[in-house]
């Protein structure tokens, strides 16, 4: 048989394979998160028809004369070049800008994606569109752990921000020095308990022409007699604080000029219990818990997955990845460190397939595909001649 047909058959089988993987990338250009496949080729064994021989005193060297036996793939590599990104708008979908994979559980095994296309289960749990769940840290009393082990990301529904109780209130603003005689003002702020309760508490300004203001306080359980405010060219130089039931008033900015009533409470600390809202995430992957009384704390971060290797990572269906021998170790770590990507929220990458670059691999597979059918055919012909030699 002639050596071509053999070339002939691996250069088929070589460019339908190319064809297969072109037609892949083709078929996955809006899939989230996808990365294209690059074939290379390489040759086969080649025969040696004549060995190389070094020169001599008479003869000089000749080079080897071998011929090819085809061609084979060398190898199909995955391209993980970043690809575009498309917001959506969803709090739960986000985007690895840079280097890195989320990491996932399915069933007892840990995979990787780039697809943040994410979404909470019926248990609150992270998941992937197939159900896998998204790996990291919880928040423990708005604290992060990120050197602890991996747990399953978790939205606490229902989740509660501790009570707070109130120890501290400003006062600002002006009292009018012009006041008239027994003017009284009484400005009300809400405060907490060390459980959530809310009270309230009343500050009494009143002005008498003989001794100037003074601030009595309450807050229905506990009261604080009225003592005198001491101003100075309108700056006050005594008695710049008040103690109601265990609440400081702290009222060194209160001024005394004239013309002017603008005196009221500043801040306030202190909080009621407060129930989860909403979330957002923020670069280095922390979800960042809004709660109804104004608190905002970690609740969980989100872990990202580096290699040294990543294109030795090994497909495993539904846009997720499995390390191999050649991949390396995974190198778990938080966004925005160590060579990993920052998350954006509220947006997916998209497929790093380019169309215009898979058209032109198309048009040149087919054509080596063609080409190799040639060499069959003309191959075929010249059997035939060999045949016809004997009619």
């Amino acid at each position: 048989m002639l050596r071509s047909l053999t070339s002939g058959i691996t250069g088929l089988r070589a460019h339908q394979q190319m064809l297969d993987v072109t037609g892949n990338n083709i078929a996955n250009v809006n899939t989230t998160g996808f990365k294209a496949g690059t074939i290379r080729f390489q040759d086969t064994l080649s025969q040696m028809v004549q060995n190389s021989a070094g020169p001599q005193a008479g003869a000089g060297g000749t080079n080897p004369a071998q011929i090819g036996l085809g061609v084979q793939v060398a190898g199909i590599s995955t391209t993980f070049t970043q690809g575009a990104a498309q917001s959506t708008g969803r709090a739960s979908d986000m985007m690895i800008a840079g280097d890195g994979f989320f990491v996932v559980r399915k069933g007892n095994e840990t995979l990787y994606t780039r697809a943040g296309a994410f979404d909470f289960d019926g248990a609150g749990r992270l998941v992937t569109t197939d159900g896998s769940f998204v790996r990291g840290w919880a928040a423990v009393n708005g604290q992060v752990n990120p050197t602890g082990p991996l747990t399953d990301i978790t939205l606490p529904v229902g989740a509660l921000a501790s009570a707070e109780a109130t120890t501290t209130a400003t006062v600002g603003g002006n009292l009018p020095a012009d006041a008239e005689d027994g003017t009284q003002l009484v400005r009300d702020v809400e405060v907490h308990d060390a459980l959530g309760g809310t009270r309230r508490l009343s500050l009494t300004f009143e002005f008498s022409t003989a001794g100037g203001w003074t601030v009595a306080g309450s807050d229905g359980a506990a009261t604080a007699p009225a003592q005198a405010l001491t101003f100075t060219d309108g700056r006050l130089t005594g008695g710049g604080a008040l103690t109601v039931g265990g609440v400081s008033v702290d009222l060194a900015g209160v001024t005394g000029y004239a013309d002017l009533s603008s005196v009221e409470v500043t801040d306030v600390d202190g909080r009621g219990v407060g129930e989860l809202e909403s979330f957002t995430l923020s670069p280095d992957g922390t979800l960042i818990g809004s709660f109804s009384n104004g608190v905002k704390e970690a609740i969980g971060r989100i872990a990202l997955a580096g290699f040294t290797n990543p294109a030795g990572l090994e497909k495993a269906g539904g846009s997720l990845y499995r390390a191999s021998a050649n991949s390396g170790a995974a190198e778990v770590g938080t966004a925005a460190s160590n060579g990993l990507g920052q998350l954006i929220g509220g947006a997916v990458e998209m497929s790093n397939v380019d169309l215009s670059q898979e058209f032109t691999n198309l048009i040149v597979a087919q054509r080596g595909f063609q080409a190799n059918s040639r060499i069959i055919t003309t191959s075929d012909q010249v059997l035939e001649e060999l045949v016809n030699l004997k009619r």
